[in-house]
């Protein structure tokens, strides 16, 4: 085995191992970076139906406070200010979701579906979790979801939502007694829940990856490539002239001419090693010729 496939054997297995750890901890490194960005545009939304629920509450609200005891307004429920966001949101990104999943809810339209019901059950069996996040596949890729628990704290919310004989009458003409009713205090009832899709930021990271990693290959390539030739004019060049020099003088050619050395590395400084064997042993066989002359 020659010395140039040694060499390129251990740089191809230098470089195997070296492409492997480097495609594993960016592989790693950018789905984690993307699983982040999903996970800020998640928060963003959240905190952005709740700043949209806040200003219900406190502004919109208290305007229609007249208005709403002669006919019930939509616009004055906090859930309903922030499904209306969201709604806009969607009209341009209809991937991204907002909806406040209800048990036993008052509108329809936000009964819990079967696994954003998982996701109640999950607050009502542990009263301490703030925040639940995970992932699910969906028809139109994997999404990424963010739950917070609805919880009535505040026993205000008992006068819409406790017995059906005391909730507004505006409320009652506009949804029944059928739904909504029989919350108590300290209840979680619902989880906001925020789906936001991973699919672009996926395929972002998953081409970022594949160009690092065709980056990195080609780099490794033309290393190979700059080694070789250095390999080849520094070191296998300059031994098989030695090589060559050699051979000639053991076959008893004593008058062959001296290797050309120049620079002052080490394969320069065994060049001249070289011919300095090769002067010293032209002149002990020619001390050897004259002494049997004589």
């Amino acid at each position: 085995m020659g010395l140039r496939l040694k060499f390129n054997l251990v740089l191809l297995l230098t470089c195997l191992a070296g492409l492997g750890l480097a495609g594993y901890f960016s592989h790693e490194i950018l789905q984690k970076n993307a699983r982040d960005e999903v996970l800020d545009v998640a928060g963003i939304m959240m905190e952005s139906a709740i700043a949209v629920r806040g200003y219900t509450v406190n502004e919109v609200a208290p305007l229609l406070k007249v208005q709403q005891r002669r006919s019930f307004i939509s616009q004055t429920v906090p859930a309903y200010a922030a499904m209306q966001y969201v709604n806009r949101l969607q009209d341009k990104h209809p991937e991204y979701s907002y909806k406040e999943a209800t048990l036993n809810p008052t509108n329809p339209a936000n009964r819990a579906t079967e696994w954003e019901s998982d996701i109640v059950s999950y607050f009502r069996n542990h009263d301490e979790k703030k925040q639940l996040i995970g992932e699910r596949e969906t028809p139109t890729g994997r999404h990424l979801y963010m739950g917070r628990p609805i919880k009535i704290s505040n026993p205000a919310c008992l006068a819409c939502h406790g017995l059906p004989s005391e909730a507004p009458a505006t409320l009652i003409a506009t949804y029944g007694d059928s739904n909504g009713f029989g919350w108590k205090h300290n209840e979680v009832v619902g989880a906001q829940i925020v789906s936001v899709p991973m699919s672009l930021p996926l395929e972002r990271a998953e081409k970022t990856f594949t160009t690092f990693m065709a980056a990195l290959v080609g780099i490794f390539a033309i290393t190979a490539v700059i080694l070789n030739a250095m390999l080849h004019f520094i070191v296998i060049k300059p031994v098989r002239a030695m090589s060559s020099k050699a051979d000639e003088i053991s076959m008893g050619d004593l008058q062959v001419e001296e290797l050309e050395v120049s620079g002052n590395d080490e394969m320069a400084s065994l060049g001249r090693s070289f011919n300095r064997m090769h002067r010293s042993l032209s002149n002990a066989v020619k001390m050897l010729d004259e002494t049997m002359d004589d």
